[in-house]
């Protein structure tokens, strides 16, 4: 936004900070955040503390690094605020698990360490966050951040106080960061209408129970390799070897096969063309096929035959089921995209393909939050300060989006999936 269009909203910013921010105590402390969030949305290149106090007639660098760094207030009743203001004005399909990586020079930011750098595409001295969003066909907002903290922070006592890392704050694996904010936004109510996520997370065994567990419906991409056994095949139990010791688990006679060997003995005819959406260069089509299987793996039999167990009971052997979704392009020798889902059997192709596809509308959240809005240009080093900053950052982003949404200003319509004789992939 220029200089004009900040104006122009100045008073409507005025009154979705008093309402966001109402949880911070001070008066003076909600003008710092006004005065931020504007500096966030104005145009230019860095969105550091200084070049924002530089550019801003209210700016003051020094009042601005001290509400962000130094501040004690409590971002956790910002981020509900926002949520609730923003998840009935989105009505999103699912909510959208993934992790955004901002590379740094130097040891000493919170949470940085040579580790796999998504914005650079290879290993690199970096901040990982994991993020969960309500995603929509036309609107999208991150609903909570999680600050992934590597192997090597947990006992770094030096690094730790210098960056004022709460104790009870340890290293925890990025899916269980996801988890944790699905448990923070339900303990406030929230709950998502399906999860979805890419491959780095939906291959995960332990992610997908957890989700079955807490009753939650997903669509998740997978990996090629991962196994499942087809719908109709059975366990059988072995004989029992001589009349004494215990009597053996029943067991799939056949190694379960990989989620591209089942794709491959597919009929063609199981596949259906179709358009989820339409796109800056037009429709957006493939070939899909859903069909009913058996996810395997130690990770998935393990805690099954475990809590039979507990429970003194008799496991059947029999795997839950799910849908395996594949798209296989017309152009493409081999199939390209894989999906597990734990919807209901009666579930239409069309809405697991509109689930699985629903991912693409939250890459317009990181680009407008790292290039618009500068998630990335937080220079701070602190664990409350990096906290601050992008609770601040999707308060913005919230803003302009109720702007975009707002009834004054009609969004584009919401594309319908339907079948389609022609093939172009995209």
């Amino acid at each position: 936004m220029d200089a004009h269009e900040v104006k122009r909203v100045r008073a409507t910013l005025a009154i979705f900070v008093a309402d966001v921010f109402a949880s911070v105590p001070r008066k003076d402390q909600r003008a710092k955040g006004d005065c931020y969030l504007r500096g966030l949305m104005l145009d230019g290149r860095r969105k550091s503390i200084q070049a924002m106090a530089s550019r801003l007639p209210d700016g003051n660098e020094q009042n601005l690094q001290q509400f962000v760094n130094q501040s004690t207030w409590d971002p956790v009743p910002v981020q509900r605020r926002i949520n609730e203001r923003l998840l009935p004005l989105i009505g999103p399909a699912a909510w959208v698990i993934d992790d955004v990586s901002v590379p740094k020079d130097g040891q000493m930011s919170v949470g940085v360490a040579p580790q796999y750098c998504g914005a650079l595409g290879k290993r690199a001295n970096c901040q990982v966050a994991v993020s969960v969003h309500a995603a929509s066909d036309t609107a999208s907002c991150p609903l909570q951040w999680r600050l992934f903290l590597p192997t090597e922070w947990a006992f770094d006592s030096h690094r730790r106080a210098r960056t004022t890392i709460p104790p009870e704050v340890t290293h925890r694996e990025k899916w269980r960061l996801a988890l944790d904010m699905l448990d923070t936004l339900a303990g406030w109510g929230m709950t998502p209408p399906a999860v979805v996520a890419d491959a780095a997370y939906g291959t995960n065994a332990h992610l997908r129970a957890a989700l079955s567990d807490r009753h939650i419906e997903y669509v998740l991409a997978v990996r090629s390799d991962v196994t499942a056994h087809p719908f109709d095949a059975k366990p059988v139990t072995p004989d029992r070897n001589g009349a004494i010791g215990c009597w053996p688990q029943p067991r799939y006679r056949n190694p379960a096969p990989s989620l591209s060997v089942l794709a491959a003995g597919l009929d063609p005819a199981a596949f259906t063309t179709l358009t989820w959406r339409h796109g800056s260069r037009g429709e957006l089509r493939s070939r899909f096929a859903a069909v009913r299987v058996r996810p395997a793996g130690k990770a998935v039999e393990r805690p099954i035959r475990a809590a039979a167990s507990a429970q003194q009971g008799w496991w059947d052997g029999v795997l839950p089921d799910g849908w395996l979704l594949v798209e296989w392009p017309q152009d493409a020798e081999a199939p390209t995209d894989y999906w597990l889902s734990n919807l209901p059997a009666g579930t239409p192709l069309t809405d697991l393909v509109r689930l699985a596809k629903v991912r693409w509308r939250i890459e317009h959240d990181y680009r407008e939050l790292k290039h618009g809005l500068g998630l990335d240009h937080f220079e701070g080093r602190s664990w409350p300060g990096w906290h601050h900053h992008v609770t601040l950052v999707t308060a913005a982003h919230a803003f302009l989006t109720e702007q975009r949404l707002s009834p004054k200003v009609p969004g584009p319509a919401s594309p319908s999936i339907r079948s389609s004789t022609p093939s172009r992939t995209h």
